[in-house]
């Protein structure tokens, strides 16, 4: 029988195919060898548990997605690593992740092994769409070359400006009834973190403590807010995070970005007209003779508005976000602990009434150990990742008993949650689970504390958010004398990329008697 011209085509097509199965096959099996082989050579062993809860993982995603909508998704976390172990593998659709709380293996990822990992694709893609291509969604040189720019900002000079933060803590005081009625701490510190940050990379506060609820700062605080659950689902969830995002959501990103680039666009203007030597805004010159304001020193750099927009609203999140969410837990246990609270006001009367410098808030022992504390039991960020970008492996979480090296193939996906680590009772105690201040009288963690980050990314501006939340305290409890919790309920997490109090830090606080 003839062979139609059809059937011509079809013999090589087949054999094609064929051979580019036979070659995807030795690629793979050449790959495993690769990973054996790296894995023999590096004396690892097998991690004691792999778990998917169903086919593809997709029971790991319903249960996330339960726990996160019942307030439960650190808690989740910490049950599996009380049930699996230190050190745990999972797989989520075509996700692999390692999840582990040993220190050696956070010290390795973050220090000893930083140039093995990067971010990974996960976080970049729930970065981008509202904080672009910034600080926290760069790696290798463009990350070195953001965080230099950046590094300017937080100088000791700068830090120790303590006017700075006593504008926005007197204007925040003012909103505190004096009459025993019930305050939400939580939304003043959000707006009077955002005045400080502003101030210090705007060059102008966003007054959103003075401002009405219509005002255009306070507009960007909540849709700020709002933003950053587009984010915070992403991290939670991956690329099925876009099942739960809204109109609103987006519109809140627009609206967010465009508040932040008329800032970017006053920078650019003011940096033209330098460049060209026309007159230039008195204000702005000599604001930026005597500070550096970050909007400005970026606009030596560069003239781009979408990248000084995208660094403006990274640094706006690390200088709003993290620091009212450590004063708004802070004082959500001080309204539980009145012992806590006369011990650090006793300390705080020392200074006999007069404001705090920044040498008075670095020396307060007490003061200390109660945001240590804080910073332990409920921490700002509570979890991270990172991916591998090359074949690496952990120092421990391998063999039965935990203590072998732990491959991590290239592409895989490292998971810490602090929130499990630091209620380890190996390092904390056996009442790792109470708020305790005193216990950093002789505590030394290492690598099993980490408030800031470690290694080369540790967060550049710790000393800022530590002064400005330890000013704050400072200050509250010299204008104070007592506070009293208005919320019956215990602790329920809120977490978006910070962690919060669900029910905000409702109390009543008694002023000083004169």
């Amino acid at each position: 029988m003839a062979l139609s011209s059809l059937d011509m085509f079809q013999v090589p097509i087949y054999g094609l195919v064929a051979g580019a199965i036979v070659i995807t096959s030795l690629l793979k099996v050449a790959q495993l060898f690769q990973r054996w082989k790296y894995a023999r050579d590096n004396g690892c062993r097998a991690l004691g548990h792999s778990v998917s809860h169903g086919l593809f993982g997709i029971g790991i995603l319903k249960e996330l997605t339960k726990a996160a909508g019942e307030h439960g998704f650190l808690e989740l976390i910490r049950s599996w690593h009380r049930h699996y172990g230190t050190t745990f593998k999972a797989s989520v659709i075509s996700r692999k992740i390692i999840f582990t709380v040993e220190p050696k293996n956070i010290q390795s990822i973050l220090a000893l092994k930083f140039n093995d990992f990067d971010l990974g694709e996960t976080r970049r893609a729930a970065v981008r769409p509202v904080f672009g291509l910034g600080i926290f969604s760069l790696d290798g040189t463009m990350w070195e070359h953001a965080r230099a720019l950046i590094r300017p900002t937080f100088t000791r000079a700068q830090i120790n400006n303590t006017q700075l933060y006593e504008t926005h803590v007197t204007e925040l005081i003012k909103h505190i009834p004096r009459d025993g009625s019930t305050v939400d701490l939580l939304p003043l510190f959000f707006k009077g973190t955002l005045d400080t940050a502003s101030q210090l990379l705007l060059g102008e506060s966003a007054h959103s403590l003075s401002g009405d609820e219509t005002s255009e700062s306070v507009l960007f605080g909540k849709n700020f807010d709002l933003a950053q659950e587009v984010t915070s689902l992403r991290f939670k969830f991956g690329r099925f995070a876009m099942l739960q995002v809204s109109r609103k959501h987006q519109k809140a990103i627009k609206d967010t970005r465009a508040y932040v680039e008329k800032f970017a666009q006053k920078a650019i203007d003011y940096r033209n007209a330098v460049n060209s030597g026309q007159d230039v805004d008195k204000d702005i010159k000599q604001l930026t003779e005597n500070q550096n304001v970050f909007a400005y020193e970026i606009s030596k750099q560069t003239l781009d508005k979408t990248e000084i927009t995208d660094q403006l609203l990274n640094l706006l999140l690390a200088g709003r976000d993290t620091t009212a969410s450590l004063l708004a837990i802070t004082f959500f246990v001080l309204a539980r602990q009145p012992e806590v609270w006369n011990k650090l006001r006793k300390e705080i009367l020392t200074l006999d009434g007069q404001k705090p410098s920044f040498e008075d808030v670095k020396s307060m022992t007490y003061l200390t150990w109660v945001l240590n504390e804080t910073q332990r039991l409920y921490p700002v960020v509570p979890f991270n990742q990172r991916q591998a970008i090359r074949d690496t492996h952990l120092p421990v979480g391998g063999g039965p008993d935990g203590k072998s090296p732990v491959h991590v193939p290239k592409g895989y996906d490292v998971i810490w949650s602090t929130y499990t680590m630091y209620r380890d009772n190996s390092v904390y105690g056996p009442d790792a689970a109470e708020f305790r201040p005193e216990r950093w009288a002789n505590l030394r963690p290492g690598w099993a504390y980490l408030p800031f980050h470690g290694g080369p990314r540790i967060c550049i501006g710790q000393q800022f958010a530590l002064t400005e939340a330890g000013y704050t305290v400072v200050r509250i409890l010299q204008e104070f004398e007592s506070i009293e919790s208005r919320d019956p309920s215990p602790w329920v997490e809120d977490l978006k990329l910070t962690l919060l109090p669900a029910n905000g830090t409702k109390v009543a606080l008694t002023p000083v008697r004169l």
